[in-house]
């Protein structure tokens, strides 16, 4: 297994003091919808509920996203990432992307 790394949202790790900051690292990934999801995700506008399959696509875009950042951070030599946000965009009908974003640091 490869280094463990803390993320955080915040700007502090409780118990640990950041000894350098490394720079921004980020992540990121671009998914398209497909027919097979935009069909039944039409089926479910009609009587309501969420749309699983779409709650899926996101939630491993989120995965992949942030497993990107965390290698970039690993590549810097980082023992943390804090201030860890994400975004996402549109980047055509139909595809989207997800971007992961923080501050590499090493603590103490």
């Amino acid at each position: 297994m490869g280094k463990e790394i803390i993320i955080s949202t915040t700007a502090e790790i409780p118990g640990k003091k950041v000894s350098a900051v490394l720079g921004v690292v980020k992540g990121n990934t671009v998914r398209a919808r497909n027919i097979g999801r935009d069909i039944g995700a039409g089926l479910k506008n009609i009587v309501g509920g969420e749309i699983k399959t779409y709650t899926e696509m996101i939630s491993q875009s989120r995965e992949e996203a942030i497993n990107r950042m965390i290698n970039e951070a690993i590549d810097l030599g980082a023992d943390g990432v804090i201030g860890v946000r994400f975004m996402t965009s549109m980047i055509m009908a139909g595809a989207s992307e997800m971007l992961a974003y923080g501050t590499a640091v090493k603590l103490k």
